[in-house]
């Protein structure tokens, strides 16, 4: 398996999986919207995309995670949001995403950031168990809270 950064030239092979992952979560698939959403993050540099594909097929796609960069005002350094993460079903179980997340940490690393943050729905214990084997833990220091903004 090669972990690999993500370019406009993947956007036909990241497309499918990530409207796989938005109808995971319950969202309605918009793949036309979705292939946008992508297009305009790594166009603009918004977000790195890291992308799990096996040694011997450059059209098949394991498994991806975007990261978006925030900032610290506390300790004046960056952090990365580690936002979203999917492993495609056939790819499960073979470690897809403990490799795309120890490639989050090393651009965590590589930039001098204070923390990689991961949010994940209170039900997914899966995904919890494989954030806590990379090093995770939850934050006790901080409660988070959303503040939804309707487009009314």
């Amino acid at each position: 398996m090669r972990i690999i950064q993500a370019t406009l030239e993947h956007l036909d092979i990241l497309v499918p999986l990530f409207v796989r992952y938005r109808e995971f979560y319950g969202q309605l698939p918009y793949p036309d919207s979705s292939r946008s959403f992508l297009e305009k993050r790594l166009e603009r540099g918004e977000s790195i995309i890291y992308l799990a594909l096996p040694d011997d097929d450059e059209s098949k796609l394991m498994g991806f995670c975007q990261l978006y960069p925030s900032f610290s005002s506390l300790s004046l350094k960056r952090v990365w949001i580690l936002n979203d993460i999917y492993v495609a079903e056939d790819s499960r179980r073979m470690l897809v995403a403990d490799h795309l997340m120890r490639a989050a940490k090393k651009l965590a690393k590589e930039t001098n950031a204070v923390r990689l943050r991961v949010s994940t729905s209170s039900d997914n214990e899966v995904a919890m168990k494989t954030y806590e084997s990379i090093g995770f833990h939850e934050d006790t220091e901080f409660k988070s809270y959303i503040l939804p903004i309707n487009s009314d």
